[in-house]
């Protein structure tokens, strides 16, 4: 068995994957609060690729969501399928990319992903 953790970086990644989850969530019959709702066998078949089993029987996508800000992951949280992350699983700095030094931001980016990485 293969396990892939999906890994969501700025602004652009973030948009594309929360997309990619709502969609790849639909195919395997997850609604936006991570219960099957499905109707067929086969989409539960190799779910535990993208998603972890939570207690109840709630399915969690095996996802990290990275950005130097937290605009983005607001909106990821506010979306369609923002409920079904994680809260551990947001990663994001302080600033604002227009007021700071994006090198030493980046860095710390850089730093809390990994240790994220290494705890999924």
């Amino acid at each position: 068995m293969r396990e892939i953790v999906h890994l969501q970086a700025g602004q652009c990644g973030n948009q594309i994957g929360a997309k990619f989850w709502e969609v790849i969530s639909d195919e395997h019959g997850i609604d936006p609060t991570g219960t099957y709702h499905g109707d067929s066998d086969l989409q539960l078949e190799r779910i535990s690729v993208y998603y972890n089993e939570a207690t109840g029987g709630k399915y969690v996508p095996r996802a990290i969501l990275v950005d130097l800000e937290p605009g983005t992951m607001d909106s990821v949280r506010s979306g369609p399928f923002g409920q079904i992350f994680r809260p551990d699983n947001f990663v994001f700095g302080n600033c604002l990319l227009s007021t700071c030094h994006c090198a030493s931001q980046l860095c710390q980016a850089v730093h809390l992903n990994c240790k994220r990485t290494a705890l999924v």
